[in-house]
């Protein structure tokens, strides 16, 4: 099968790609306050249908996109002879479904989408963020033990104070609904193990494409993030009958498709190509402020003090460790 080679075109330098990683965190954060606004979509349904809208602003947007990169390389890559029917999906949205990483980091996407959305409606958003902040970790130890990835001991001590920040930032708010007896302790167990799915397969996802990098594969993994999407769409079709959504509801899970899934996604994986996978995972844990600030701002949730000590540790932990790294680069040639 033939490749176009999409992604040799121009990538972020690194100062850019941190950049990028932190409006993606700031995008990624609004799944909290905008699944506040629901009023009749179920669990399943809000899955299928957030699902579904990121499917669809991909099949719009990854075509232009390719386009453009396309333009950029005016003859690398292109077939001489006819493109067979099957190649246009390869061609227009980059589905290279030979490739055995595209088919993982697919399904990691389509774990993350659909396992997220579960479990914010299973427990409640501080556990789900006690949960996702060990994706840092996760992902250190799998970039080590799989790709033999070295990491700075800046980058350990970044991860240690990062999850320290926000297990004592969320730990009142975990251990005061496992002990009210109003609570179900087996929604509280099911709704940590379903968001235990998303950093798992995060990690996964980031060691894949870091894989892919180092190997210098010539496939195009920001498509990953459509078949995620679509798979996420068909697993949770049949769990979302019948639908109940309203158009308030349908309105606010586009918003969602395009602004907090489809955008930012597709700018994660293109930051991979430039960042570490640590650094990927560490960066995205500025979800979990932003989070907080937002539902600050627009639901009236006003943090605790332990919030706001917490949140200013992590903040500390990431920008030490990118300052660290500032410096080391500018010593060297």
């Amino acid at each position: 099968m033939g490749v176009w080679p999409v992604h040799a075109a121009r990538l972020p330098s690194h100062n850019q790609a941190v950049l990028l990683m932190v409006l993606v965190a700031l995008l990624w954060s609004m799944a909290g306050v905008v699944s506040r606004q629901f009023e009749a979509v179920g669990r399943f349904e809000a899955a299928f249908w957030r699902s579904a809208f990121t499917a669809l602003s991909l099949l719009l947007l990854l075509p232009l996109w390719r386009a453009r990169q396309r333009r950029q390389l005016p003859s690398a890559g292109r077939p001489a002879s006819p493109v067979a029917w099957w190649q246009v999906f390869e061609r227009h949205w980059g589905l290279v479904l030979d490739s055995g990483s595209f088919w993982i980091c697919g399904l990691c996407w389509g774990v993350m989408f659909t396992a997220l959305m579960l479990a914010l409606t299973l427990t409640s958003v501080a556990n789900v963020l006690v949960v996702l902040s060990v994706g840092p970790l996760l992902t250190a130890l799998l970039a080590r033990l799989l790709i033999g990835q070295r990491l700075a001991w800046r980058t350990w001590l970044a991860v240690l104070l990062a999850g320290l920040g926000i297990a004592y930032m969320f730990g009142s708010q975990w251990l005061q609904p496992a002990a009210a007896p109003a609570v179900s302790d087996h929604k509280l167990l099911l709704g940590s193990l379903v968001a235990f799915c998303v950093p798992l397969a995060g990690a996964v996802n980031w060691t894949v494409v870091q894989r892919a990098q180092i190997q210098g594969q010539t496939i195009d993994l920001v498509p990953a993030v459509l078949l995620g999407a679509l798979l996420s769409t068909l697993l949770t079709l049949p769990l979302a009958l019948p639908w109940a959504a309203t158009r308030s509801d349908l309105a606010w899970l586009a918003f969602l498709g395009l602004f907090q899934l489809a955008i930012p996604c597709v700018l994660a994986v293109i930051c991979a190509r430039v960042l570490k996978a640590s650094e990927v995972s560490l960066l995205s844990l500025l979800e979990v402020i932003f989070g907080i600030f937002l539902a600050w701002l627009w639901a009236n949730e006003t943090p605790a003090n332990p919030v706001l000590l917490g949140g200013s540790v992590v903040v500390s932990a990431l920008v030490l460790n990118e300052w660290l790294g500032w410096r080391q680069r500018a010593k060297q040639p």
